[in-house]
């Protein structure tokens, strides 16, 4: 039977288009393919296969994303597997993995190493494990693209893990204004405060609840993902003018989102975070441009 043509890959999305649904069309797997994973518990809302895929294909790479659901309490057990395949060129990290990777790098950029938390890892010639943090820059990237800048803002975050660590410390080297964090985990509370307040004293805090005097009002946990959670925040103390940001980006219009656009305040949809790295991840893993 004579085969069929390919079909023609789709452009790249882009921070106002949604994340595909399905990969792009790329070169046939074969022996040669090169292997990256995302990691995460869960992992069936991770966007990075429908933008990474695309991404080898139009960059001429063979190699493919795909996703690996490695429970936390098996973790390293995964890792050590993975790290075992000799065709496997990187990593990318999702909830709840961001802090515990940064055990399995052998190095760590500045950013990672200030956050203690890395969401992509790549194998270096020599064999070991690099690791790096973009969730942070490619908020604010992501922020900035939308028309919203960070400087001069006061920002409340929800959520003390690895994304909010780097989002937090995004913002305040964007020049946010003040920055208060809530988290039901009073411990990484206070490891991020200690993290962030000494480079940037008197301008972090903690908070039993966001503040209704800010510019900037951020959801970095994983409320959202389950349409029976509860919301991370309430949005009605808000004053008009404010800005309501999600990370999550399954479903698009987080049960946060809905709730913020229907009291009248502007919303930011999680997928700009993601499309934000590409290019970073294009640098990171040193695909052709």
């Amino acid at each position: 039977m004579p085969r069929l043509p390919d079909p023609p890959a789709p452009d790249l999305p882009t921070p106002d288009s949604p994340a595909p649904d399905v990969p792009a069309a790329g070169p046939p797997i074969s022996g040669r393919t090169r292997l990256f994973a995302v990691l995460g518990d869960p992992v069936a809302q991770a966007k990075a296969p429908a933008l990474l895929n695309p991404l080898f294909a139009a960059s001429g790479v063979d190699a493919v994303l795909v996703p690996v659901h490695a429970p936390a309490d098996r973790l390293d057990e995964v890792v050590r597997g993975l790290k075992a395949v000799a065709n496997l060129d990187g990593l990318l990290v999702t909830v709840p993995h961001k802090l515990a990777m940064c055990g399995h790098a052998d190095e760590l950029s500045d950013a990672a190493a200030l956050l203690g938390s890395t969401n992509a890892l790549r194998r270096e010639p020599d064999g070991r494990w690099y690791g790096d943090n973009f969730d942070g820059a490619g908020f604010v990237r992501g922020l900035a693209a939308a028309g919203h800048h960070p400087a001069g803002l006061r920002v409340a975050l929800a959520g003390a893990g690895g994304a909010g660590l780097a989002i937090a410390a995004a913002l305040l080297t964007e020049g946010a204004a003040a920055l208060t964090v809530t988290d039901p985990d009073r411990g990484r509370v206070d490891a991020l405060l200690e993290r962030l307040g000494t480079r940037w004293p008197g301008r972090v805090a903690a908070a039993p609840r966001p503040p209704s005097g800010v510019d900037l009002a951020v959801n970095a946990t994983p409320l959202g993902l389950d349409p029976a959670d509860p919301l991370p925040f309430d949005p009605a103390p808000l004053a008009p003018g404010a800005l309501v940001a999600d990370i999550i980006m399954t479903p698009a219009e987080t049960p946060l989102l809905r709730t913020a656009a229907a009291l009248g305040l502007a919303t930011h949809p999680g997928i700009h975070m993601l499309t934000e790295q590409l290019p970073l991840y294009r640098s990171f893993f040193r695909l052709p441009g």
